[in-house]
């Protein structure tokens, strides 16, 4: 994995700190043209991976991406699915039915007239993998070596202790993609414990690491404790606290640590992007960090 990847929070209004703000990067980026300039300020900077759900808007940039593949050939994208207010709205618009019709491919409707919602129930892996397959059509042609379950996913299969389909989430990726399987997750220690369980071994989990805490389930102690371990390759999301921790002492912290793999952020500015980039490299340097 590169060692800094961009995020796109910020393109769909999404902010930490302010609502306002949400909204103005909201109405800033409502054509594909300025998602893609903003993508290609930070691939000026060395940032060639885009981590990113699967938000309908995407379709847009990655056929933009594909169209250009000289321009791109160097670029991957990190998919983080399930994108679930996708599907909370299409269920408002659709209804169940409609919201099945419209996302999931193959026969899946056809089996469940047949064998009715008990039959589809007995079978969560294929229904698993069909959506899978579903989210990530619009990313064919593009380099995408890891693939991310979303936390909304991942910590509520932890929490029913369903830790079977993260396993089946892992072997499918793997067969299917030839990509590594990545986990979002509000909850690392506990997660990293929970896959060893199931014989994945210094899996790929994105979680927010940062200086004051925020949204790290168990505290800095334990989060410290399991990077210390070796068991995680881990990705730092959430790094400046919401807003809370200045970028100089935030990017300390990260960078001090060992086996962060790759650092996360999000930016709607070319001077955003260039200062936090700097600032990585710049503790990087100071805490002798060298790539796997």
């Amino acid at each position: 994995m590169n060692r800094i990847l961009f995020g796109d929070n910020q393109f769909f209004g999404v902010n930490h700190v302010s609502d306002e703000k949400a909204r103005q990067q909201s109405m800033r980026f409502k054509d594909d043209a300025s998602i893609l300039h903003t993508i290609d300020h930070a691939i000026e900077e060395g940032c060639n991976t885009f981590m990113c759900t699967t938000h309908d808007r995407m379709l847009n940039i990655a056929n933009l991406i594909r169209n250009d593949s000289e321009k791109y050939d160097d670029f991957e994208i990190y998919p983080c699915l399930p994108y679930a207010h996708k599907y909370a709205n299409a269920v408002t618009e659709l209804g169940i039915m409609g919201t099945i019709k419209q996302y999931v491919p193959g026969n899946f409707i056809g089996s469940l007239f047949k064998g009715g919602y008990a039959l589809v129930s007995k079978d969560h892996v294929k229904m698993m993998e069909l959506m899978i397959d579903a989210e990530l059509k619009m990313f064919r042609g593009i380099q995408t070596p890891v693939i991310f379950l979303q936390n909304v996913i991942t910590d509520l299969l932890l929490g029913l202790g369903m830790t079977d389909l993260l396993k089946a989430f892992d072997e499918y990726i793997r067969k299917k993609y030839n990509a590594e399987p990545g986990y979002i997750t509000m909850n690392m220690p506990k997660l990293v414990d929970a896959l060893a369980g199931q014989g994945i071994y210094r899996p790929i989990v994105c979680s927010s690491i940062n200086y004051e805490g925020f949204r790290m389930s168990g505290g800095i102690g334990l989060y410290e404790q399991t990077l210390k371990s070796g068991r995680v390759r881990a990705i730092a999301m959430q790094v400046f606290s919401g807003g809370a921790t200045s970028p100089e002492k935030a990017l300390e912290y990260v960078c001090s640590l060992p086996n962060v793999s790759s650092i996360l952020f999000g930016a709607s500015s070319k001077e955003n992007i260039h200062e936090t980039v700097s600032l990585i490299h710049h503790y990087d340097k100071k805490y002798h960090y060298k790539t796997a």
